[in-house]
């Protein structure tokens, strides 16, 4: 699955796609975003339509509508806009550096938990 970045729209249908778990259906979405912005139920279709094509989210049949749940984890999918960054980013130990250079003390130890709980650190691919 390509690693791009979501439009305006998709981002928003994802993060309630993402706060439900037992998934959403196209209606739910667009009752919430309508209470937000001025939307139309034929572009939250769309744009679900097109998440499901893209691979982003998966479906069933409910009745006459799809409930829709995401195919990753917000965490997953932010784990893997940051191995694409790595991966086009130059120089991956400078990219690293950098990256680590920003990080508040909260972050770095973290970083530490976690590379504690994979045992050696190591990429897993």
């Amino acid at each position: 699955m390509q690693q791009r970045g979501f439009g305006d729209l998709e981002a928003n249908v994802m993060e309630r796609v993402w706060g439900r778990e037992c998934g959403v259906t196209v209606r739910e979405v667009f009752e919430e975003l309508s209470g937000a912005r001025q939307i139309a139920y034929t572009t939250v279709l769309s744009t679900m339509d097109n998440l499901h094509r893209k691979g982003w989210v998966k479906r069933e049949r409910e009745g006459k509508a799809y409930r829709y749940w995401p195919t990753m984890t917000r965490e997953e999918r932010s784990a893997n806009l940051m191995r694409a960054a790595f991966d086009a980013g130059g120089d991956t130990e400078a990219v690293l550096a950098f990256f680590v250079n920003q990080m508040t003390e909260t972050e770095s130890a973290q970083l530490k938990a976690a590379l504690r709980r994979t045992g050696t650190g190591k990429r897993r691919r």
